[in-house]
This record gives structure tokens, sequence and C-alpha cells, in this order.
């Protein structure tokens, strides 16, 4: 079965709390969830991580990454800085597909950039907390395709 690794960074475990006309009203949890019931019905695993501390997601994808097929990731605040996590990324060798709750292109300057990004399949942003089950599909797609070469 492929296992995908949900992972969400700094103050995303506020979703539903948060500023709501940015992240709405939907919780991490119910994200969570509802990822995890699409990968299933996509004959797909899911195993979620959140941490407000750079150094836990790194031990998170050097621990868990070697029997992944996937990283679907949302750094939150360590978007534009974490490098660590980028390197603990890169390290799997996985796809990757950064994903944003809000458009972060339309907010203030400092959010527009991703360390990540450049180096992810793809990017997916400003669609809502829906956005992670685009990503999820998006990501099983290629790894479907890649599988089938």
């Amino acid at each position: 079965m492929t296992l995908i690794l949900l992972i969400n960074g700094p103050n995303l475990n506020r979703l539903g709390q948060r500023d709501s006309q940015l992240y709405g009203s939907t919780t991490l949890a119910d994200v969570e969830s509802a990822v995890a019931a699409r990968a299933s019905e996509l004959g797909a695993e899911v195993v979620a991580f959140q941490s407000n501390h750079e150094g836990a997601i790194v031990d998170f994808i050097q621990e868990r990454g070697g029997d992944a097929d996937g990283v679907l990731i949302n750094a939150g605040a360590l978007t534009q800085v974490g490098y660590s996590i980028l390197d603990a990324l890169l390290d799997t060798g996985l796809p990757v597909v950064d994903v944003h709750i809000s458009n972060i292109h339309g907010r203030e300057e400092f959010r527009r950039r991703s360390v990540i990004a450049p180096y992810a399949l793809g990017q997916i942003a400003g669609l809502g907390w829906r956005g992670y089950l685009y990503a999820l599909e998006a990501l099983l797609t290629h790894i479907g395709e890649n599988d089938a070469n």
C-alpha cells in the first residue's frame, strides 16, 4: 500500500481557532481525517504529523521517510526558512507537494517564497483545506505513473 506522510508545521495545530478569513474554520484533525479518508478511497495510507518545532519535523522525516512513497507538507511559518526540513526532504528522494491553505503569493512579501517549492513536485496554495486533497490526488497520480514506468 502506498504510504504518504502528511506534515504540518508551526501553528497549524490552531486551525479552526486562527484567523478564519485566511484559514477557515476547519480544524487540523478535520483536515487529517479528510485526507486519510480520501487516501483510503485511493488505496493509500496517510501518517499525519504536526509540530511547532523544526527539529521535530526533521526527526519525523528522517524516521518515517524510508517507509513512505511521498510527502505532503505545509511547513507553515517554516516555509520561508526551513532549510533543515528541505534537506531532510531531499535526503528521502521522495516526491513532495508543498501545500498552503491561504494564497501565500497574495500575502505579505516575506510569505511568498518557499524554500521547498523549487524542489517539490508542485505547490498548491490558496484553495483552503481542500488543497490538501488536491495535493494528495496529484501526488498519488505521480507515484502511480512512475510506478508504471
